[in-house]
C-alpha cells in the first residue's frame, strides 16, 4: 500500500503518484473534504469504501489518462465550431482593426477566465463548474451555473446541426445533380438531421469519457484547418466585383434578397463602391460583433472536465494547454475572417458558405469544404453534450453513482430538443446573438469572477488586494456586456433591422 506522503487523493477520487511535483498543496487536501454539501453525500463517498469494502464510482470518477496533445484537441474543438463562420460578416460590421481589436480583447479575457476557475478548482480540490458554483454560494450557486452551462451549449449545438441542416442537402443536390425544386426526403434539412443525430452524434455521446473523443476532436480540427485554406485560396481567385450566377439555375437559398443588404446590383455584378475594405465601421450590425465573438470562445464549461481527465494534472499544465488552444484558435478565427471579409467585403452573408454559393454553386473546392464543415462541427457536438450531462446530473441527480441507463436517456432527451430547436430556429445568426449575449458572459466574466472572490479564503487575498479587485472589475465587465449587448439586440429587432429583417 502507499504511504500518505507519497499518493494524493485527487477531487476525482483517484490516487495519483507525486512524483516529484505535488497536484494540489497540502492546504487544498485539508480543506477538500468540506468543499461540498453539509451531508456528504455528494463528493465525499467517493473517498470512502462501501460495505462491502469497494470504493463507490462516482460519475465525476476518472482515471486522468489522456495526453496533453489529445487535451489540445478536445479543448480547441470545444472552442471552434460554427461561429467561424460568422466572423467574416462580423469583420465586415466592425472594420479590420476594430474587428482586431475586439477578437484579441475576447481572447485574453477568456485566458484570464480559465485562470480563475483553474485557481478557485485548485484551492478546493473541485474540478467540475457546478461544484464551484456550490462551494461559492451553496445550491443557488450550483444551479445559477448549471442551467448557465445546459443553455450555453444547447445553443452551441443547435448551432452546429443547424449548419448540417442547412449545408447537408446543398451537398446532396450537388452531389445528385437533383433538381432543388424537387421534395425529395433526402434533401429535406429536418430529416438529415435528424438521421446524422442519431447515426453518428448520438454514437458518440454515449462515450463514458472526454478522453476517448480526442482523436475524433483532430480530425474535426483537420477539416476547420482545411476550411480555412480554401478561404485563404479563394481570395486570390474571386475578382471584386463578381459576377452572380445565373439567377435562373439558383436555388432560392443560394439568391439573396439585395434590398435588406443595401447593396446595389448592375447586370449581376456587385457595385464597386463596395470593394474597398474597412478600417473602421459602425452601424446597426455592430451589436451582433461582440456576442458573436463571445460566444466563438467560449470554452468554459469544457475546460474542468479536460483538467480531470488531463495526465499528470497541475494548474500550470493545464492553463499552458488553454492558452496553446485559445492561440491556435484566435489565429485561425483571424485568418478566417480577414481573408473571408477580403474576398467578399460588405456582400459578405452571415453565413460564409452560402456566400459563395451566389458565385458558384457546383464548385468543386466548395462542395469539399461543405463536407469538411460539415464533419467538423458533427464531431463538435458530442464534445459539447459531455457538459451540458454533466451539469444535469449535477443538479438533478447530484447522489448518484454512474448509471448507463441515466447516461444514455440523458443524451437522447438532449438530442432530441436540440433536433426540435434546429428545426424550428429561425437563422443561425439568431442562435449566436442571443445565447451570446446571455449565457456567454457569466460564464466567460461573472462566474469564475464571482466564485474566485468567494472561494480564495481572505487570509490569503483579503478584498483589496489587486487579484481580488481585478476578479470584481472583471465581473463587472460582464454584467455592463451582457446589458449593452441585449439592450442592442432588442433596439435593433424594434427598429425592423438585423434578425428580423437581414436574415437568411
Amino acid at each position: 500500500m502507499m504511504e500518505p506522503a507519497q499518493s494524493e487523493i485527487l477531487s476525482n477520487g483517484k490516487s495519483h503518484d507525486l512524483g516529484g511535483e505535488m497536484v494540489v498543496p497540502m492546504k487544498m487536501m485539508q480543506e477538500e473534504d468540506v468543499f461540498d454539501d453539509p451531508d456528504g453525500a455528494l463528493e465525499n463517498e467517493e473517498f470512502l469504501p462501501s460495505g462491502d469494502g469497494k470504493k463507490n464510482i462516482h460519475f465525476t470518477d476518472f482515471e486522468g489518462k489522456t495526453s496533453f496533445g489529445m487535451s489540445v484537441f478536445n479543448l480547441g474543438n470545444a472552442i471552434m465550431g460554427s461561429g467561424i463562420l460568422g466572423l467574416a460578416y462580423a469583420m465586415a460590421n466592425t472594420g479590420i482593426l476594430l474587428f482586431l481589436f475586439l477578437l484579441t480583447a475576447v481572447a485574453a479575457l477568456s485566458s484570464y477566465s480559465i485562470h480563475l476557475l483553474l485557481k478557485s478548482s485548485g484551492i478546493v480540490g473541485i474540478r467540475a463548474y457546478e461544484l464551484l458554483g456550490y462551494r461559492a454560494f451553496g445550491t443557488p450557486g450550483k444551479m445559477a451555473a448549471g442551467i448557465a452551462i445546459t443553455l450555453q451549449n444547447i445553443g452551441a449545438m443547435s448551432s452546429y446541426l443547424y449548419i448540417v441542416k442547412s449545408e447537408l442537402p446543398l451537398v446532396i443536390q450537388t452531389f445528385l445533380k437533383a433538381d432543388p425544386e424537387s421534395h425529395l426526403w433526402y434533401l429535406n434539412g429536418n430529416y438529415l438531421v435528424v438521421m446524422v443525430s442519431a447515426s453518428i452524434i448520438l454514437p458518440l455521446a454515449l462515450m463514458k469519457q472526454l478522453g476517448y473523443l480526442g482523436y475524433t476532436s483532430g480530425f474535426s480540427l483537420s477539416c476547420m484547418v482545411f476550411f480555412l485554406s480554401a478561404v485563404i485560396y479563394k481570395k486570390f481567385q474571386i475578382p471584386c466585383p463578381f459576377e452572380e450566377f445565373s439567377a435562373n439555375s439558383t436555388a432560392e437559398h443560394l439568391s439573396l434578397n439585395v434590398s435588406s443588404h443595401g447593396h446595389e446590383y448592375n447586370n449581376g455584378l456587385v457595385h464597386e463602391d463596395d470593394c474597398t475594405p474597412r478600417l473602421f465601421k459602425l452601424n446597426s450590425q455592430t451589436a451582433y460583433t461582440i456576442p458573436i465573438l463571445a460566444f466563438a470562445f467560449v470554452c468554459h464549461p469544457e475546460v474542468l472536465p479536460i483538467y480531470t481527465e488531463l495526465r499528470n494534472p497541475t494548474q500550470k499544465r493545464m492553463q499552458k494547454l488553454s492558452n496553446i488552444s485559445i492561440l491556435v484558435m484566435y489565429t485561425m478565427y483571424f485568418l478566417a475572417a480577414l481573408f473571408g471579409y477580403l474576398t467578399f467585403l460588405g456582400n459578405v452573408e452571415p453565413e460564409l458558405l452560402h456566400t459563395y454559393s451566389r458565385i458558384d454553386p457546383y464548385d468543386t473546392l466548395i462542395l469539399c469544404v461543405r463536407v469538411a464543415v460539415l464533419t467538423a462541427v458533427t464531431l463538435t457536438v458530442p464534445i459539447v453534450l459531455f457538459p451540458v450531462r454533466r451539469a444535469i446530473q449535477h443538479m438533478l441527480f447530484p447522489t448518484k453513482s454512474f448509471n448507463w441507463l441515466r447516461h444514455i436517456g440523458i443524451a437522447m432527451v438532449l438530442l432530441t430538443l436540440i433536433n426540435m430547436l434546429v428545426i424550428f430556429a429561425p437563422n443561425i445568426l439568431s442562435i449566436f446573438s442571443i445565447i451570446g449575449a446571455t449565457s456567454a458572459p457569466c460564464l466567460i466574466f461573472i462566474f469564475p469572477a464571482v466564485f474566485y472572490i468567494r472561494i480564495v479564503p481572505k487570509e490569503d487575498e483579503p478584498m483589496n488586494s489587486v487579484p481580488k479587485i481585478m476578479a470584481a472589475c472583471f465581473a463587472a465587465l460582464g454584467v455592463i456586456f451582457m446589458v449593452m449587448s441585449l439592450s442592442f439586440i432588442i433596439i435593433d429587432w424594434s427598429t425592423g433591422g438585423g434578425l428580423a429583417a437581414g436574415g437568411h
